[in-house]
């Protein structure tokens, strides 16, 4: 019956495009709930790619629940572990409590084909489906469950608006004939490069084994030119230790690279985008059977609650489709991690592997002590936490001459807020930052605090270029030094460039001021907002003469005012950051073209203010290591702009992105910049600050413990909680002298107690 003739409610007729346990698992509940299925599979019943499929207990809790059946037949098959065993550099070491259930691929499809027949679903095997638009014209709704390279996707790609994306990488599924005590990830050094096994367990006898390696390893050791059979020997002696000397076999194994599926829209009409057809998920965060089984729930519960099929479809993908974005955002990060493996072999074997089970921030500091807190424990004393009772964010941190009590920094953050628009900071800037001085942070930044008149971003930023303005600041200083004793107070110098002259963030972020203008200038005379923002005038040789004045000037007065710290803004398209990307520096003289050339000025200004700026007190640099737009600063170059400064004497790296080009295109997610500070700290061996949407303790304390950062800068947290770290410190337990209450708060220092009184 067609669905506009079929009463709410009543049976469908379905098509399932896709034998794999999505499409069956699918096909089961569905017709579990009364419904007619069939399903098309072109391959044979018994034939299937890879060995092993991992599953979580959340997943297994939803089989469960969903269909008894299923899961006491799974559930027999089972087999279990809790560890994980890392190898790096011949060292053996387990972290514990992490919980796995896998089986056959084979035998978990026999168990769908099985438990199918039972419940009438008709199987079509070695046939292959019909055309989208035709199974859509002849059943109420198609569930397109056809794999990564799906025909359904792409035949109605206008619709479903896919992105493939492939990886660095290439990785080959293997077998063993005998069961690893553990899930299994071993780290191999070869005179081609950094090679990788992950491997598990699937039942009594066998193991899934995966190798991976960066896809110029693979060529450089001529497995571009292997067969399977070739393949799984060369696997099998590179990894023979692991192995117990036993042979590896394939299953119509191919070395390939992975591939991400993201779709706009995961389904068209009455056709609906299941598993790999719709999303992938690196496997080295778990599996794709399993996001493609909570598809299938999703959508058998989508079905059963709503009235017609379109509502069915919309509220499955409403459910679906942020868990999967989560999970995708995590796979991304894990994949990047092994990507980049080579930056990391060179850390101490436990903060390694503490590394690699935090990859993908799903497992964090606090998940893993609770997991396993042996080994946690063990990190933390490599680390430098003198005892149980001390987190790692509330450890020292040393540069040059200054000791930050803990590794949390409150951000600079524009307030706006300089009255008469004179760039005098007033009462407002003595109450915020003597307000988050209190709160317990290590080091307390200013916003960006301007050389010029000219080089405000707006008439409420702030300066340091008259008398009048150092005098102020300093009595913020002394507030800070007087009020928060061994809180350091850092400034920050910059100068907006081609994005000054703007209203206040609240009345239109980056518009034009309608009268008062300045004139704005930059490296090359291109607008950050073509047809909005001004043009801004090139700057001449002369004129970068006295603009490097100008930081000289301000830096020294900065000393005078007493500050700890000075950080030399050249992130987020301002007038140097302006210089470093090669999408806002179209120079034909000395000063653009080749990175070096456009690093010139920066390092000039850098040199004059470190001259200006005494010795023992330290200076960092803040730049965007990715402007997020095509053309913009490689990976490569951005740890080059990092260890030029490093060498002119810079003490740390304040790592950002963006905010380069007007027509960006971030990733955002949580600690989505934070990859960029890891690069270059494990690349350089410089202290790093890492920043960008860090807003847990956890978080922090996961980041110093894995090595991708020496400091971590937290914003927008300390302006909903000035005392965001004392109450981090509060939430762990912590009284230690790195996070003091000041004594008119002491007695605020216990949470009170909950409940009814």
């Amino acid at each position: 019956m067609p669905l506009a003739q079929r009463s709410a409610g009543g049976p469908l007729r379905v098509a399932v495009v896709g034998g794999g346990p999505g499409g069956l698992y699918a096909a089961a509940l569905l017709a579990r709930q009364g419904h007619g299925v069939e399903v098309w599979e072109r391959s044979a019943p018994d034939k299937t790619f890879g060995f092993g499929v991992v599953l979580s207990d959340e997943t297994l809790g939803g089989i469960e629940r969903a269909d008894a059946v299923v899961h006491a037949a799974l559930s027999a098959e089972f087999v279990r572990w809790d560890d994980i065993d890392i190898v790096h550099r011949g060292r053996m070491l387990t972290s514990g409590g992490h919980g796995f259930a896998a089986l056959g691929r084979r035998r978990l499809l026999q168990i769908l084909h099985e438990r199918c027949t039972a419940l009438g679903v008709t199987l079509r095997f070695r046939t292959p489906a019909p055309p989208a638009e035709a199974l859509a014209a002849s059943y109420d709704l198609v569930v397109a469950a056809d794999g990564v390279h799906s025909p359904t996707r792409q035949s109605g790609a206008a619709h479903f608006r896919p992105t493939l994306t492939s990886g660095r990488c290439r990785y080959i599924w293997l077998a063993a004939d005998f069961a690893f005590d553990a899930f299994r990830f071993e780290i191999a050094q070869t005179e081609h490069g950094i090679m990788q096994l992950h491997a598990y367990p699937f039942s009594a006898d066998a193991s899934t084994v995966i190798v991976e390696m960066r896809e110029e390893v693979w060529r450089a050791a001529a497995l571009d030119l292997c067969d399977e059979a070739e393949s799984a020997a060369r696997c099998a002696k590179l990894f023979g230790e692991a192995l117990r000397g036993r042979p590896l076999h394939g299953n119509r194994s191919a070395w390939t690279a992975f591939r991400t599926v993201v779709n706009e829209r995961w389904s068209h009409g009455n056709v609906v985008l299941l598993g790999d057809a719709a999303h992938t998920a690196h496997f080295s965060i778990g599996s794709g059977t399993k996001l493609a089984v909570e598809d299938a729930l999703a959508l058998a519960g989508a079905v059963a609650a709503e009235d017609d099929v379109p509502a069915a479809l919309a509220a499955y993908e409403a459910e679906r489709r942020p868990a999967v974005a989560s999970t995708q955002r995590a796979a991304a990060a894990s994949m990047r991690w092994f990507e980049e493996l080579a930056g990391y072999v060179g850390q101490p074997d436990r903060q390694f592997a503490f590394n690699l089970l935090t990859r993908s921030r799903r497992v964090t500091h606090g998940n893993l002590r609770l997991r396993d807190e042996r080994f946690t424990r063990a990190v933390e004393r490599d680390f430098g936490c003198p005892d149980d009772a001390t987190p790692p964010m509330f450890t020292p941190l040393r540069l040059r001459g200054l000791t930050l009590r803990n590794r949390v920094v409150v951000s600079p953050m524009d307030m706006y807020s300089a009255p008469d628009g004179d760039g005098t900071p007033g009462d407002f800037h003595l109450v915020h930052l003597g307000a988050r001085a209190l709160g317990g942070a290590g080091l307390v930044m200013t916003e960006m605090v301007c050389v010029s008149p000219e080089g405000r971003i707006t008439p409420g930023c702030t300066g340091l270029y008259t008398a009048g303005q150092a005098a102020a600041w300093k009595r913020i200083v002394d507030f800070v030094h007087g009020s928060a004793p061994g809180t350091a107070f850092g400034v920050q110098l910059g100068h907006s460039g081609r994005k000054g002259s703007t209203r206040l963030m609240w009345e239109g972020m980056d518009d034009p001021l309608p009268e008062g203008n300045w004139p704005v200038v930059a490296a090359s005379a291109l607008p950050y907002r073509p047809g909005v923002s001004p043009i801004p005038r090139a700057l001449t040789r002369s004129e970068l003469s006295t603009i490097r004045g100008e930081f000289a000037a301000a830096a020294a007065r900065a000393a005078d005012c007493g500050f700890d710290l000075l950080e030399l803004h050249c992130a987020h398209g301002y007038l140097l950051s302006g210089f470093l990307s090669p999408l806002t520096n179209h120079r034909d003289d000395a000063y653009g073209g080749p990175l070096e050339n456009r690093l010139r000025f920066p390092l000039e200004v850098f040199d004059a203010v470190r001259e200006a700026w005494p010795e023992d007190r330290p200076m960092t640099v803040r730049f965007s290591a990715a402007d997020w737009a095509p053309g913009g600063t490689t990976p490569e170059e951005a740890v080059a702009i990092a260890a030029a400064f490093a060498a002119r004497g810079a003490d740390a790296l304040d790592v950002s992105t963006g905010q380069v080009v007007a027509d960006e295109a971030p990733e955002f997610g949580r600690s989505y910049q934070t990859p960029y500070a890891d690069r270059i700290r494990n690349a350089l061996g410089v202290p790093v600050i890492a920043v960008g949407a860090i807003s847990s303790w956890d978080d922090v304390n996961s980041l110093l413990l894995a090595g991708r950062a020496d400091l971590c800068a937290i914003g927008r947290p300390h302006l909903y909680d000035p005392h965001w770290t004392l109450h981090a410190a509060a939430d762990q337990d912590y009284r230690g002298p790195a996070a003091p209450w000041p004594p008119p708060y002491r007695a605020g220092s216990r949470k009170p107690p909950t409940g009814k009184g």
